[in-house]
Order: C-alpha cells, then sequence, then structure tokens
C-alpha cells in the first residue's frame, strides 16, 4: 500500500524489518528510491503504479546494501541511479564469477525465493561531484557521505522538505558501522552532523527502515544514535531501547555484541 507522507512523495513499506520504498512523482512519470523487498511486493507496487497512471522513468540506490540496490522487471528498463563509489561497489559483486551464491549468502533464508537477483545492483553511478539526480522532477539534493557504507547517500526532497535518510535515522536499528572504513564511528557521527545542519529544511524523514518521522524526529533521532555510539565507544552499557530487552526487533542485541566485537579488533589491530 502506498501512503503520501508529502506532496507527490509516497511510501511503501515492506514486512522485512519495515523497509521503505519511496515514490516521488516527476512531470512524466515517478522516481523510484530503494524498492524491494520481495519480487511479490515489488509487483505489486509496479501494479499500484499503473492503476495511478504512473509511469516508472528513473530508479534510485541509496548505497550498495542488497536490500536496497533491487529492481523488478515490471519497474522497466530506466536509468537507476547511485552514487559512484555505489555503483563500483556493485560492479565489483557482478564482475565475480559466483555473484548470485554470494548475494544469496546475504538474503534472509525466509525470502530468498521470492528475491529477484537478475537486476541486483545495476546501478548508474552518478559523477563524483554529483549534487542533485537528473531527472524531470522536483530537484532532489544528493548528500552522500560515509556513515553506514561506502557512497552511502541521503536525499533531500527541496520542495517538498523530505529527507530521505538511507539506513540510517531509524527508530528500530541502532547505527550499523562501516567497520572496513578506518573510523567507523567518527563517519558516522559526521553524517549525523549533516543530517543536523538539514534539520531546519526539513519537516518529514523517511529512513531505510523503520517509522516515517516529523521534523522533530530528525533531531530526536539523530539524539538518540549519537548516545548510542557513544556508548559504543566508550564500552558503557547502553539504555538504548533498540537493543533492550522490549527491542523492537530480536537480534538487535546480537548486532550489539557484533559492534561491541568488531570495535574491540580493529582497537587492537591498530595499536599492534
Amino acid at each position: 500500500m502506498l501512503n503520501e507522507v508529502a506532496s507527490g512523495v509516497l511510501v511503501h513499506e515492506s514486512e522485512f524489518i519495515k523497509s521503505n520504498t519511496t515514490v516521488v512523482q516527476g512531470r512524466g512519470g515517478v522516481l523510484l528510491i530503494d524498492p524491494g523487498i520481495t519480487g511479490t511486493e515489488m509487483a505489486h507496487l509496479a501494479s499500484d503504479l499503473r492503476e495511478r497512471d504512473q509511469t516508472v522513468v528513473a530508479g534510485f540506490s541509496t548505497h550498495p546494501d542488497w536490500d536496497h540496490v533491487l529492481w523488478h522487471e515490471s519497474f522497466g528498463d530506466v536509468p537507476r541511479y547511485g552514487t559512484a563509489r555505489n555503483a563500483a561497489a556493485m560492479n565489483e559483486l557482478r564482475a565475480k564469477a559466483d555473484w548470485k551464491e554470494q548475494a544469496v549468502e546475504m538474503l534472509p533464508p525466509e525470502y530468498v525465493d521470492d528475491i529477484p537477483l537478475d537486476l541486483l545492483g545495476v546501478i548508474t553511478g552518478l559523477p563524483a561531484d554529483a549534487t542533485e539526480i537528473p531527472w524531470d522532477g522536483p530537484r532532489i539534493r544528493i548528500i552522500e557521505h560515509q556513515g553506514h557504507s561506502t557512497g552511502h547517500a541521503a536525499l533531500v526532497i527541496e520542495e517538498q522538505r523530505v529527507l530521505v535518510a538511507g539506513d540510517m535515522l531509524s527508530d528500530i536499528l541502532v547505527p550499523f558501522l562501516d567497520f572496513a572504513a578506518l573510523d567507523p564511528i567518527g563517519d558516522y557521527l559526521a553524517g549525523l552532523q549533516l543530517f543536523e545542519d538539514l534539520a531546519g529544511a526539513v519537516d518529514v524523514v523517511i529512513p531505510g527502515h523503520g517509522s516515517v518521522g516529523t521534523a522533530a524526529d530528525v533531531l530526536a533521532r539523530i539524539q538518540l544514535d549519537r548516545l548510542y555510539l557513544r556508548d559504543l565507544d566508550t564500552g558503557v552499557a547502553t539504555e538504548d531501547y533498540r537493543v533492550g530487552p522490549s527491542a523492537p526487533i530480536d537480534w538487535l542485541a546480537d548486532v550489539h555484541e557484533w559492534h561491541l566485537q568488531r570495535l574491540a579488533e580493529k582497537r587492537a589491530n591498530a595499536g599492534s
């Protein structure tokens, strides 16, 4: 089901970790941001758009995690944009002879039979200095940063005052760090600062996973994530509800422990 969250901006929520697909209406059709998750859901989304007399004219992938680089043939053969780093990561994966086997290993077992892989990661990288999506619709600024993954991008739909946050600013997921980076926590904090700088220009935030929020939620979620990262950095037992006894997803406590382990390993390696 599509829900309008701002004029000409609609969201479809998947049953998989409350994943959000954002639909932006342009003059000749719609832009799909991070469509997914299952083939069944994407086919239904395409059908919903046809019923609204809307044609898909472009796509955008916020970052190279598998659940943000999906596509369905019913959306059509249209440009699917991403940052240059995002596209490079996907090209590297797809160049491997066994890339589909590697992709399958990343998928949740309960969904693996209904996630189409043929078009996974077919991304057109925008120039490294690109500041907006090239399409015939509302101006959408690209805010690239390295907080969650290489080539991660948030989007600001300026006229509608909407922030599409990629895999950040979630009310159900703690920050997931990129441990391939030299400074995973520092990179994430820098991304949060970019969002804080934008906060006065947005009324709606759409996270990759979780509930659509208001302008007040942007600042509240930034603070929540900063506190979590502080606890992670110092090793203090966190009180973040997203990994506590009442966590909205039961395996997030394991993610938190994994974060602590990886940080300890990274610091030990740096010390040696």
